[in-house]
């Protein structure tokens, strides 16, 4: 760990202190922020660079798309359009809106046929519908169909939103709120916690900038973190007409019935806690830096696990074809299945974890291994006599057992155990008895491998930057 690293790691949280700390610590967070400040907003050549391509793009989609139907219209959305995009961000999202009398078929068709006229070389991928993605210049754009509709509880697929997204915080950010939603773009990058993907399951842009808005900036939404007892529940419009469970609910503005913070994990939100409270107390630049770590070397998961004692497995098996927000899901439910099996089987879990590239594997550290050959079945008490004549039967004529017999007022069994070992109920078939994402039971069908012990070396080629985290955790 560097020094700087060791400096903002060091344990503490917003305290008093005397005035004279409190100003010096006000001066630092400020100069702190003033440096993020140049390193998160784009520089003028990069605004004008944006500007003049996505301007392109809204001309050639609105050509193409008043063709086909001259009702429609288009819009430029997203962070790009509102001034919230960080430095060195290359997203362009363009909005063709159609009426909605229109069949979603022909909305379908029309909207390829518009994407491929303004991205050229673009491809299709689908969501609820089809839309065309590519790039251009450098930049990443989406050219996307939806319905134009006269309120946001009106949608015909989750699309349809996002323009009701964008004009609402148009009408909310001004200069100072628009570089403060970058700066938390920023601090929300570094520290791990950004993006809505269902493998990050963190804070959306949506959601960053509704946040921003609602504490008054940057610092007003750290100030709030820090001191968050979730379950946390903003109304910006104080008119929501569901009840959420979620760690931290923030009703959509344009939408009464919607949780814009449904994704975002417990886990994400005690992250921004930590962290908002570590940069109020010690203000430091690398909280804005995203973390990449270097590969962990063989020799030091080595000493890892001797250190550590506990016995590593991992079962590898090909990723199936899936974009992250599909796969991860089913990722995650194995993880679950797999490890709840090895607990219910006396094989303790002491913690897993789960990651795809070209394989897909899931890791996990055991604190037990091997197990006996006999496992202990505890029984009724004697004076449930239906039931304590049914385990004793159950046991009575079964020479493998070992019992039944009486301890204090129940009849306990010692019964042959079905496996003694981790790798043998890996390498079985009644892996697939637990719960398994769908795609992953295939790719598991089609074959896999069972890494235990120092085998998991293996792993080091492809997940090496994974496999650091794993044991360099942090919040």
């Amino acid at each position: 760990m560097s020094e700087d690293e060791a400096e903002y790691d060091t344990e503490g949280g917003p305290s008093t202190g005397t005035a004279d700390d409190v100003a010096d610590r006000d001066q630092d967070l400020e100069r702190v922020i003033t440096a993020a400040r140049d390193r998160v907003d784009p520089s003028d050549d990069e605004r004008e660079r944006l500007r003049t391509i996505a301007d392109r793009l809204v001309d050639r989609a609105e050509a193409a798309a008043t063709d086909l139907c001259t009702d429609a219209d288009v819009l430029q959305v997203g962070s790009s359009a509102r001034g919230t995009w960080v430095s060195g961000d290359r997203d362009i999202d363009v909005f063709v809106r159609f009426p909605p009398d229109l069949d979603r078929e022909t909305l379908a068709s029309y909207g390829l046929e518009v994407g491929h006229a303004t991205v050229p070389d673009g491809h299709e991928e689908y969501a609820e519908h089809p839309y065309v993605k590519g790039e251009v210049e450098g930049f990443d754009v989406d050219v996307v169909p939806c319905f134009r509709l006269e309120s946001a509880t009106e949608i015909q697929s989750a699309v349809d939103r996002t323009p009701f997204h964008n004009q609402y915080l148009l009408d909310r950010l001004d200069d100072d709120l628009a570089a403060d939603v970058r700066l938390t773009k920023g601090f929300m990058k570094g520290i791990g916690a950004y993006g809505s993907d269902l493998r990050t399951r963190g804070f959306s842009g949506y959601l960053t900038e509704l946040l921003v808005c609602e504490y008054g900036g940057f610092r007003g939404l750290l100030e709030a973190a820090a001191n968050w007892k979730p379950p946390v529940e903003l109304d910006p419009e104080d008119h929501g007409q569901e009840t959420f469970s979620d760690p931290l609910v923030v009703i959509d503005p344009t939408d009464p019935e919607r949780n814009v913070a449904a994704v975002c994990s417990s886990e994400n939100v005690a992250r921004l806690q930590h962290y908002a409270r570590r940069f109020l107390e010690q203000p430091h630049p690398s909280v804005f830096d995203p973390r990449e770590p270097e590969p962990l070397s063989e020799s030091a998961l080595l000493d890892h696990l001797e250190r550590r004692a506990t016995t590593p497995i991992a079962v590898r098996f090909d990723a199936p074809d899936l974009v992250d927000d599909q796969l991860y899901p089913q990722l995650y439910k194995s993880l679950s299945g797999i490890t709840q099996g090895l607990d219910d089987r006396g094989f303790d879990v002491f913690r897993g974890t789960t990651y795809a590239n070209e394989t897909a594997v899931v890791f996990a550290e055991l604190a037990v291994a091997t197990r006996p050959a006999v496992e202990r079945h505890q029984g009724p008490p004697v004076d449930v006599k239906t039931h304590a004549e049914g385990f004793y039967n159950a046991y009575a004529d079964d020479d493998d057992t070992y019992g039944p017999f009486l301890e204090g007022s129940r009849y306990v069994a010692e019964r042959e155990r079905r496996f003694t070992s981790a790798r043998e109920f890996l390498e079985s078939d009644r892996l697939f008895d637990v719960g398994l994402g769908a795609h992953v039971e295939t790719a598991l069908e089609d074959g896999y491998e069972v890494f235990v012990g120092t085998e998991v070396t293996t792993l080091l080629e492809e997940f090496g930057g994974e496999l650091r985290r794993y044991f360099d955790p942090r919040p």
